[in-house]
């Protein structure tokens, strides 16, 4: 198997040396050294042998050695943790293990890539997060649920005879970045995930990503004992189930001896769980752990659960938690979306946080841009996950996942700018402290070119970029006012026949001749009491409140006078014109990066900044005009008239198929 494992490695590295730029080489389009250097090392395994190759194909700047310590001092920076010093031409990097001598090597030819003296090194490193973790929603028929990239990367038909070699190339990024974990299929899991059948090819995936210090971990149904195993019952109390448990874990530990362990969505959107048989979700978490504990397998319970009832859908996650804070078992984390929602442009932080001091928690944030333009738009997420951050510490964390958005497409994420978030998640779940201009610099740098007439444009394109997606989707607080099923476009107006209110636009935005937003203060849900009582007396007063979250929490008056001196009405279509302005100079200043991109992917990102400003403008004069109907009020000067009657606007119905990516014709007439 070692074999095979650097066969594939040696294949995939003389493929990455003749790729074109199709954006297939990521961040990695390191070149290949005419002189190999001399690289040292204390240490022989597959690990520090990847290591050792990239440096001697790859570093330009001499000698390297690298140690793997057993001084006390370093146990301080943990396993992942490593220096960089350099003196005398010598560049020395040192952990207390393989995987840590790994980081520390991508971690040099970063610094390379990205134009940086590497003459005076000095650097000390320590992940703040433990487990740095990607989310795929891949299904086993090799669909991507919310996947805007192709199919999904694992060919479970093909497996385990067949073995891609992006598998390999997948690996090499995740480790570049830092990520550690991966689990491998869609949180609505199918029961035959845990099949003997299928744990084969998750073994070969599992064996193919450990010399990278990468786990596997598998999403699970927790019906699977009914479903595979024959029993009558899933309840987590019955001692049945937990033995059916205990002996699959077991089964898995025999052929994965690094198993990272199970992802479990539980009583959520029909999918089963605890609940049916009325145990909490600390019982049905819990059994799950103790099958895992002995073989140091984590369990990852998701908090992401509402139920069609009177409360106010971002109320029900504290709801149903909070209750059962301390009833975990230590080897379970509490998975919780970084808003109180799901995934929206701008939300507030999930109040779960900082409300179970006495439960392991990670937050899990949307890499795959599912309410923000799905692979069309650009919207650089870092900025957004760095808001979440501000509110809520990262040391009192060890965990940070992210859905992913990577799939089979040649470039993986389906537009070569979507990259950039894939790199950020890896950068920030390894340091939060990092800031968004950073880690935009450096991935322009290493993707495209260290040429700062093309650096520091596109580093403010991106800085911009999310803001800008707000502004013309969602200002000022609104939320979940997209279009049915693949939340692709505007649909302020929907309704559908039988469908839950809080499935539904008018649920969340309670449009009405007074005014617009959803009333969340003392007076209306009380959902600002789940937050801290200092926070909770800002966001409940209409004129303390930030206004990025005003409609979140507040039904305001049109003509409420705003921070600008305009009405509520008029700064609501000033940030929709701004969003639509922002998005067109975005085009224009890509036009101008020409000489400094190849041509394929110049052609290619030009293509979906296009489909960018059409959306735009669309997002623009839908919902304006939908909340006309409403205010009965003019547009302000300097906003520009609809193109199109809102009867027409109505009509846009994007195919469900084909929504990946729209041409500009699709719409009408933008």
């Amino acid at each position: 198997m070692l074999k095979r494992i650097l066969l594939v490695l040696f294949i995939c590295a003389t493929a990455l040396s003749s790729h074109a730029e199709d954006g297939s080489r990521l961040w990695l389009r390191y070149d290949k050294v005419s002189v190999r250097p001399q690289i040292d090392s204390n240490v022989d395994s597959p690990t520090v042998r990847i290591a050792t190759d990239e440096l001697s194909s790859f570093w330009n700047g001499g000698k390297v050695s690298l140690q793997l310590m057993a001084d006390s001092s370093y146990y301080l920076l943990g396993k992942d943790g490593y220096t960089i010093t350099s003196e005398n031409g010598v560049v020395t990097l040192r952990s207390l293990s393989e995987t840590g001598l790994l980081y520390a090597a991508y971690h040099l030819l970063r610094l390379q890539a990205s134009g940086e003296n590497c003459s005076a090194l000095d650097i000390c490193e320590k992940p703040m997060n433990d487990i740095r973790i990607l989310n795929h929603w891949d299904n086993p028929d090799g669909t991507i649920e919310r996947g805007y990239a192709g199919r999904s990367l694992w060919k479970w038909d093909e497996l385990p005879a067949t073995v891609s070699l992006r598998y390999a190339e997948y690996a090499r990024a995740n480790a570049s970045i830092g990520i550690n974990g991966t689990v491998l299929n869609n949180v609505n899991a199918s029961p035959d995930v845990l099949s003997s059948e299928n744990l084969d090819k998750v073994k070969v995936l599992a064996d193919i990503f450990r010399p990278y210090g990468i786990k596997v971990y598998l999403s699970v149904n927790f019906a699977t004992p009914m479903k595979l195993g024959g029993l009558s019952t899933a309840d987590p109390l019955n001692a049945e189930v937990a033995e059916w448990w205990k002996q699959k874990v077991q089964e898995i530990y025999s052929m994965i001896p690094d198993f990272g362990g199970f992802l479990v969505k539980a009583n959520s959107e029909g999918q089963p769980g605890p609940c049916d048989y009325n145990r909490t979700h600390a019982e049905g978490a819990n059994m799950l752990a103790s099958a895992l504990k002995p073989y140091g397998g984590i369990v990852m319970w998701r908090a992401f659960v509402y139920s069609p009832s009177d409360a106010d859908r971002a109320k029900q996650a504290y709801l149903e938690f909070k209750p059962l804070d301390g009833k975990f078992l230590d080897n379970v984390i509490v998975q919780v979306k970084n808003g109180p929602i799901d995934f929206q442009p701008r939300e507030p932080y999930s109040p779960l946080f900082g409300a179970m001091p006495h439960t392991q928690l990670m937050v899990e944030f949307q890499v795959t841009q599912e309410y923000l333009g799905h692979s069309n738009h650009l919207a650089y997420l870092a900025p957004m996950w760095k808001e979440f951050y501000q509110y809520f510490s990262p040391e009192e964390m060890r965990a940070a996942a992210g859905v992913t958005n990577i799939g089979d497409d040649t470039n993986w994420c389906g537009n070569d700018l979507a990259q950039s978030n894939w790199y950020a998640f890896g950068r920030l779940a390894w340091n939060p402290m990092l800031s968004s201009e950073e880690i935009a610099e450096e991935w322009l740098a290493q993707t495209f070119t260290t040429d700062s007439r093309f650096v520091r444009p596109m580093t403010e394109v991106m800085m911009q970029s999310r803001e800008t997606v707000v502004d013309y989707m969602m200002p000022l607080g609104l939320h979940h006012i997209f279009a049915w099923g693949h939340h692709y476009g505007p649909e302020p107006w929907c309704e559908i026949e039988g469908a839950r209110p809080d499935w539904l636009p008018s649920y969340y935005h309670r449009a009405d001749r007074e005014g617009l937003g959803f009333d969340r203060t003392t007076e209306g849900s009380d959902a600002v009491s789940q937050y801290p009582d200092s926070l909770a007396a800002v966001f409940n007063s209409i004129d303390k409140c930030p206004e990025e979250f005003l409609l979140w929490f507040h039904h305001v008056p049109w003509k409420h006078e705003m921070k600008s001196g305009r009405t509520m009405w008029d700064e609501l279509c000033v940030r929709y014109q701004r969003g639509v302005d922002s998005a067109r100079s975005f085009c224009d200043t890509w036009s101008a990066m020409q000489p400094y991109v190849d041509a394929e992917r110049h052609a290619a990102v030009s293509h979906r900044f296009r489909i960018q400003v059409s959306d735009a403008v669309w997002w623009k004069d839908a919902c304006l005009e939908y909340f006309r109907t409403f205010s009965r009020m003019k547009y302000p000067e300097g906003v520009e008239k609809p193109r199109f009657s809102l009867k027409k606007l109505k009509k846009v119905k994007l195919p469900i198929d084909n929504y990946t990516c729209p041409s500009a014709d699709m719409l009408p007439g933008f």
